[in-house]
């Protein structure tokens, strides 16, 4: 989802790591004392269309009862929002994990790490959603703007402006895709392509931890963030759902989704930001970052992150990286991510030794495409046919979440809430193990829920959809007219800043 852009870390930071008693609201009404216990909530009754497009395209403005949840649900526990703690950090001092730092980065799939999940891993999961969540918050939505579709702040004060500098990593590369190029219709619509570049859209960026990050991890992580797009109920009629080759040579068995890899590989000379492709721009920084901190002596990983969309692009990514780099670890850090290619494919990045941790919401349709009908789960068949290559496959580790789980959520269908990245963030905030209860101690201020979504209970007092920029951007200028801000100049996007003009590359 693209979300317009407002700093969360400027509201009054709240934990909600516990539930007290008794909350009184302005009518003086008295809410009673909640358990933490995963609510038992009853589905509603749902009458299955026809087809998944139907489903995606159901009118979820359903009538909510004050408690927040849907009319006829037998949900009828209250929450009690009085003593929610809002002067305390939302996360945690971090401690040094360089000794488990194979483990942290899938050296054993992270066997001993998942079940309960590890505290140090459930940290970084939350890192690596923060990055790739600051490619939503940064991105300029905002149709009327003059660069929208670019990123709203410079590398420089990227983290700064999102209040991520805790993380100490720093940008060193922005990253362009094409949006006119064999794309599927939902991401021309979505990345505002007549607006400040008809061709390109900010993508992502690539960052590489700090000298004192680099200490507490155990090495030098290089950090690739892939952005999503914008409306999930548009994957299904608009994903274009065909397998193409990724290798003309002994590996043309390995196949990926057609629309996927186009928006990775395809570049143009008349255009300003992809005279290289995504996939050129990253592998040339990252292969320059591997060289010069190997040249130094030191220990370098690539982490990739993403959600929907941008996890597909993370493993299209993860495969390059791990082919052209085979000394340095790579691993995807993913949240809600569709299939993206077949067996062949799934297993070539098992060989190259590519580590996939695959977050997913129980809810969740995206990760359920494409492949909805042929897929993995269709083994059975292969022992009659033989190894099937248009089937889809899903890659890596799965970590499975239930929006059921948490007590702070709505009974609801809401399918775009199910795939918000906020939500993943605050459900694996709240995970100890598939048997265990929403975790007491989750720091992450449950507000963040509510900042594209409706998802959060209406008791606890946050309104839907808040993050906004103030007068809708409009500022009122010396002449008391009200205009569109001008970017101060490190915002305002340059190919020539950004070095993608081919001859600086030269």
């Amino acid at each position: 989802m693209a979300y317009s852009t407002m700093n969360h870390h400027l509201l009054p930071p709240a934990t909600y790591s516990r539930l007290t008693p008794r909350a009184t609201y302005h009518n003086a009404t008295t809410i009673d004392e909640p358990t933490i216990k995963p609510q038992n909530r009853s589905s509603s009754a749902v009458n299955i269309p026809a087809s998944l497009s139907n489903i995606l395209h159901l009118n979820l403005n359903h009538q909510t009862n004050p408690t927040g949840t849907h009319a006829g649900s037998s949900n009828n526990a209250t929450l009690d929002v009085d003593n929610f703690n809002r002067h305390t950090p939302t996360y945690s001092p971090t401690e040094d994990i360089s000794s488990m730092y194979p483990e942290i980065h899938g050296a054993a799939d992270w066997s001993r790490l998942l079940s309960p999940l590890h505290p140090w891993l459930r940290r970084e999961i939350l890192k690596y959603g923060e990055f790739s969540q600051a490619t939503y918050d940064a991105f300029d939505s905002n149709p009327f703007s003059q660069y929208g579709g670019s990123c709203l702040y410079g590398r420089h004060r990227l983290f700064e402006k999102l209040g991520l500098l805790r993380h100490n990593y720093d940008v060193t590369k922005y990253l362009y895709a094409m949006s006119h190029v064999d794309l599927p219709r939902w991401l021309e619509r979505s990345l505002h392509a007549e607006a400040w570049s008809r061709d390109s859209n900010w993508m992502g960026y690539v960052a590489v931890s700090g000298d004192e990050e680099s200490r507490r991890i155990g090495c030098r992580d290089i950090v690739v963030a892939w952005r999503g797009t914008v409306v999930p109920a548009e994957w299904l009629e608009d994903i274009q759902g065909k397998l193409e080759s990724i290798e003309s040579n002994d590996h043309s068995d390995i196949r990926v989704e057609h629309g996927f890899r186009s928006i990775y590989t395809s570049k143009s000379e008349t255009t300003r930001y992809n005279k290289l492709s995504a996939s050129e721009q990253v592998m040339s920084e990252i292969k320059s970052l591997v060289k010069f901190y190997q040249e130094k002596g030191e220990k370098v990983s690539i982490t990739i992150t993403g959600h929907s969309l941008g996890g597909a692009l993370a493993l299209l990514n993860a495969y390059e990286a791990a082919s052209a780099l085979p000394s340095v670890p790579v691993s995807v850090i993913s949240f809600g991510a569709p299939r993206v290619g077949n067996e062949g494919f799934a297993d070539r990045l098992k060989e190259l030794g590519v580590k996939v941790l695959r977050m997913v919401v129980k809810q969740d349709v995206v990760p359920k495409m494409p492949g909805i009908l042929f897929n993995e789960g269709i083994k059975m068949v292969e022992k009659v046919t033989g190894t099937l290559e248009w089937i889809y496959t899903h890659v890596g580790v799965e970590l499975g979440l239930n929006v059921k789980t948490s007590p702070y959520l709505k009974n609801c269908i809401d399918f775009a809430g199910f795939h918000n990245l906020e939500i993943y963030l605050h459900l694996v905030d709240g995970y100890v193990s598939s048997k265990s209860e929403f975790r007491r101690e989750a720091k992450r201020d449950v507000a963040l829920i509510n900042k594209a979504s409706g998802m959060l209970r209406e008791e606890i007092g946050v309104p839907p959809c808040w993050h906004q920029p103030a007068n809708r951007g409009l500022v009122c200028n010396s002449y008391g007219r009200w205009t569109m801000p001008n970017r101060e100049l490190e915002d305002i996007p340059s190919p020539y800043r950004e070095g993608y003009n081919v001859q600086l590359l030269n």
